[in-house]
């Protein structure tokens, strides 16, 4: 019998889909915005209809609490992210949080009270769009960095995370205060897949056995701006045109025969960025990833002297925003969502997680895991992204019954 209502958990994510709302059914709501601050809004809203605590911690972290018949016991968490990516879609990150908020609704509508406390938590810019990287509240609640650690990134605006953190803090001051960090019995997260695979073998559930490492870098080419139409090209110091051959350098270095390690320059910003001014600055940014930590090890300790190599005229420099190495998933936790899925009557296969989630760093502090719903085409970050009412409900009843048996 399954417990979790499709009809309630499709409503809610409509709900939150309408904040922040962008033509072709996309989302733009950026952590630490107005649109976040809503959004968290309903899920407070929603979590007291249930008489679920809501409290939040320093690193601006939602949580929502049932409680079990041990309190006292060490909880079962179960959680994602609210914020999105500028042009992203309606449910990256947003399921997970409403499957979870549907997992302890469906429970106290049937009267079902666990042993262990469940927490269900929203946790702050996952995304990394507007304040880079990404994962900043995971990481501050895992002991990865402190909170104030990103205090002095700035977003395309020149707001700086420490302001924008504050101002958020200031608007929740009615919440009711947590310390930061916890340790949890379990971890799990529910997320659509964002990539082709459950959707071409025609299977339900993806049970996640890892997540492949990621590094970010942000390179800075500084040259001298100068008149479009009086500078000879050979007295230039043209941080454009190196920028340029940096980039083609590096794409060049980072081949992989066998087509796994992952290479993106996704920003780009340029100064003076005027049509007739020879440009004086370019920064841009680097994602790289693959599952192995030695490969991922040595081509992101690459970079720097691929740059080098590149310029002629300008200066450089190279800084390293973000580590996450590859990890695997607690095997009690995989073993559990395997037989949540076929105690459903569910099809399911383990597969790996190329995008990092908040879960990667979770698993620092307890056994932890995912599920995967699939993904219409394999596309997210962008508003086509799509995964019907019934896989997400599928996707709901194995988080459901995954969470119900650590917690028992």
């Amino acid at each position: 019998m399954n417990l979790a209502s499709e009809q309630r958990q499709w409503n809610r994510l409509m709900d939150l889909a309408e904040i922040g709302a962008i033509p072709g059914n996309g989302v733009n709501r950026g952590a630490l915005t107005a649109g976040d601050r809503a959004a968290r809004r309903l899920m407070v809203g929603w979590a007291a209809e249930i008489g679920a605590s809501v409290s939040i911690d320093e690193a601006n972290n939602l949580w929502l609490r049932v409680e079990g018949t041990d309190s006292d016991a060490a909880p079962v968490l179960t959680s994602s992210h609210l914020d999105s990516q500028p042009k992203g879609g309606r449910f990256d990150g947003a399921y997970g949080v409403v499957a979870g908020l549907e997992v302890i609704t469906a429970l106290h509508k049937a009267g079902i009270v666990t042993r262990r406390p469940i927490e269900v938590v929203a946790w702050t810019n996952e995304e990394g769009s507007r304040f880079a990287p990404g994962c900043t509240g995971s990481m501050s609640w895992a002991g990865v960095h402190p909170s104030d650690y990103w205090d002095d990134v700035r977003d395309h605006n020149g707001i700086y995370y420490a302001a924008a953190l504050a101002e958020q803090m200031a608007a929740e001051a009615d919440l009711p205060r947590r310390p930061l960090g916890s340790k949890p019995h379990a971890y799990v997260e529910a997320h659509i897949e964002q990539g082709p695979i459950l959707e071409a073998e025609g299977i339900d559930i993806g049970v996640v056995t890892g997540i492949q490492g990621s590094r970010w870098f942000v390179v800075s080419i500084s040259g001298e701006s100068a008149h479009a139409g009086t500078a000879p090209l050979s007295l230039r110091r043209d941080a454009m045109i190196e920028a340029s051959r940096a980039i083609l350098a590096l794409q060049e270095a980072m081949y992989d025969p066998k087509d796994v390690l992952r290479f993106t320059v996704g920003r780009v910003s340029v100064s003076p960025n005027a049509s007739n001014s020879v440009a004086d600055n370019v920064t841009f940014s680097i994602d790289l990833r693959h599952p192995e930590a030695a490969t991922l090890r040595v081509r992101g300790d690459m970079i720097a002297g691929v740059v080098q190599g590149a310029m002629r005229n300008c200066e450089w420099s190279v800084r390293e925003t973000f580590n996450a190495k590859p990890i695997e998933f607690a095997p009690r936790v995989i073993s559990e969502v395997e037989r949540a899925a076929e105690n459903a009557g569910f099809s399911h296969r383990l597969i790996p997680s190329g995008a990092f989630h908040d879960a990667q760093f979770a698993s620092r502090v307890c056994q932890s895991g995912m599920i995967f719903v699939p993904s219409r085409a394999g596309i997210s970050h962008n508003p086509a992204e799509y995964t019907s009412p019934s896989q997400l409900a599928k996707g709901t009843e194995v988080l459901l019954r995954t969470v119900r048996a650590l917690a028992d």
